[in-house]
């Protein structure tokens, strides 16, 4: 069959594309559809209505399950294989490759049935492989058959064994492409970090999307390699194999088809044996632009003033992990110019910025946050940015930065904007010079974002929501609920937005600064002054649409002291 003129007769493609390619058959199809000239879902339909195979959509087919157990695994990896139903003593099998029907053949001599092959998509087919069969499921496979072939991820510095047999064993190329599948799938699934945890089962993979941690099927034979994971990602991270005992931190440079990630690693023994969390940093895939991270046109509009004022301290506060390093750095971009001399000092450098000068703290070596102030002070900046102001040392040289004309950026760990004031007090500083010197406060955290694809509408009763909920901003509006689907893995959401509360410190606040007043007492002057808090504006999202009433309680706590 003379595919490339198909597809010209069919106008899937003209001659003159058709006549730049020398290749034929599967490899033509193959080379259209990875140049984009052909969508794989027509050119299968087409060589199907052409043969007489029927082509199907997988993500919207019921698969019988139980035809796995008599199935040859390997065909299923090596030839992307997968059985469908049985039909009429017939065992239907998908496959993407209508041009190499011999593996059909072999799976026939297996199961000792007629094989009826039907056209589905290679990456619906992948993705029904991976749900079953678990994250590196096809590696264990291989690494039974030492089969190995190139994958997409690409070390950035070398690294070197000790000669020992456990990393000769760790550096095997089939050790190394299992580690790398489960990397791969990590950053595809926009995972922010890896958990490999040893149990009393054996290995235990869970990935943390959007916030919330999910386990990741994996093939039992995997524990059989679990010494073997563990020390390729340690020598990766430049991290000492022998040593068990002790936590090791590290750190590993990677290039993953073309987009540079930086992974940390953090090494702890456990009862059941060295247990290992990555936290990745996809640089290729972070955008920071603070009109896209969530906050309401008032609030960005105070904000962006804010940080644009000459001198002064704006704290942002939340937990790990509630995208605090994200706003300042998407602050930082926004004020960015060739006048504006900008030095951070970081604990890591998360993510390095274009005309940003960056500093990496090393406390080993005596270069703690306080130290890197002073010298950022020589160093004739105009904004500074503080990681975190941890103690009344970095408090203080802060301050001491505002009052001699720097803007300055800093984070403190507290539950919500009106805590500030009263943490840099307990650290020492004194009350006049928070008053004068803090110009704000941005609380945040982040909620888990509904797909767009599977939102489902529901009517709320108003003994359904809680207390504070504002029902009568509702106004006859439908609320959503996740449902679930392909894009999203099945989880309803998709993504996270921040959740803000700006305190602008106004006279009313400065006094009640100075005066050491109670954090409550500083949160309601400022709720009588238009503040919206956590809460607030997690409800504004959920009568967007954006998100869910669940998730609002998940992260937030009541106004009132009580959600029901």
């Amino acid at each position: 069959m003379d595919i490339g003129q198909l597809f010209v007769e069919r106008g899937l493609i003209n001659q003159s594309q058709l006549n730049q390619s020398k290749s034929t058959g599967s490899n033509l199809l193959i080379q259209l559809i990875e140049q984009g000239i052909v969508r794989e879902d027509l050119a299968l339909k087409t060589i199907g209505e052409h043969v007489g195979l029927e082509f199907i959509d997988l993500s919207n087919e019921q698969v019988d399950l139980s035809l796995l157990a008599s199935f040859p695994q390997k065909l299923i990896y090596r030839q992307l294989l997968f059985p469908v139903r049985r039909d009429n003593g017939s065992l239907v099998v998908a496959t993407s490759d209508p041009f190499n029907m011999y593996p059909l053949d072999e799976v026939s001599a297996s199961v000792g049935l007629n094989v009826q092959p039907i056209l589905a998509e290679r990456a619906e087919i992948a993705k029904l492989i991976k749900k079953h069969f678990g994250v590196g499921g096809e590696t264990i496979e291989r690494l039974i058959d030492q089969k190995v072939e190139e994958d997409g991820v690409e070390l950035l510095e070398d690294i070197e064994g000790d000669g020992s047999e456990l990393s000769e064993m760790a550096q095997e190329a089939s050790v190394v492409r299992l580690v790398n599948e489960i990397l791969l799938e990590a950053i595809e699934s926009r995972a922010s970090d890896v958990h490999i945890e040893s149990q009393a089962s054996g290995l235990v993979i869970r990935y943390r999307i959007d916030g919330l941690l999910h386990p990741q099927p994996v093939p039992a034979e995997i524990n059989h390699f679990q010494a073997a994971i563990i020390s390729r990602l340690k020598i990766m991270a430049r991290l000492n194999i022998a040593e068990k005992r002790l936590p090791q931190d590290g750190r590993i440079k990677l290039k993953v088809k073309g987009r540079e990630v930086d992974v940390r690693v953090s090494v702890i023994p456990m009862i059941h044996g060295e247990s290992l969390v990555m936290r990745i940093l996809d640089k290729g895939a972070m955008v920071f632009e603070m009109r896209s991270l969530g906050m309401s046109q008032e609030t960005y509009e105070q904000f962006h003033q804010l940080i644009h004022l000459p001198h002064g301290i704006i704290l942002v506060t939340g937990p790990t992990g509630s995208g605090k390093t994200t706003t300042l750095y998407s602050a930082l971009i926004e004020i960015n110019s060739p006048e504006n001399k900008i030095i951070t000092t970081e604990d890591p450098v998360e993510y390095q910025l274009e005309g940003i000068n960056q500093i990496q703290v090393h406390a080993k070596i005596g270069l703690d946050f306080a130290r890197s102030l002073r010298s950022i002070l020589r160093h004739d900046p105009d904004v500074v940015l503080v990681g975190e102001i941890r103690d009344f040392e970095t408090a203080e040289i802060a301050i001491q930065a505002s009052l001699t004309g720097h803007l300055v950026f800093s984070t403190l760990h507290t539950n919500d904007a009106s805590g500030a004031f009263t943490r840099m007090i307990d650290m020492g500083v004194e009350p006049y010079l928070v008053a004068s010197t803090v110009e704000a406060v941005m609380a945040q955290r982040l909620v888990r974002q509904l797909c767009e694809k599977c939102k489902q509408a529901f009517d709320p009763k108003r003994d359904d929501l809680p207390n504070d909920f504002p029902w009568e901003q509702l106004d006859g509006r439908p609320l959503y609920l996740p449902n679930g689907c392909r894009e999203c893995r099945g989880v309803g959401y998709r993504g996270r937005r921040g959740v803000f509360e700006l305190l602008i410190t106004t006279d009313e606040i400065r006094q009640l600064a100075h005066d050491r007043a109670s954090s409550w007492e500083v949160k309601q002057a400022a709720l009588k002054q238009g503040m919206r808090t956590l809460r607030d504006d997690g409800w504004r999202k959920v009568l967007l649409g954006e998100t869910t009433v669940e998730e609002v309680l998940r992260i937030t706590k009541s106004d009132r002291g009580i959600d029901r």
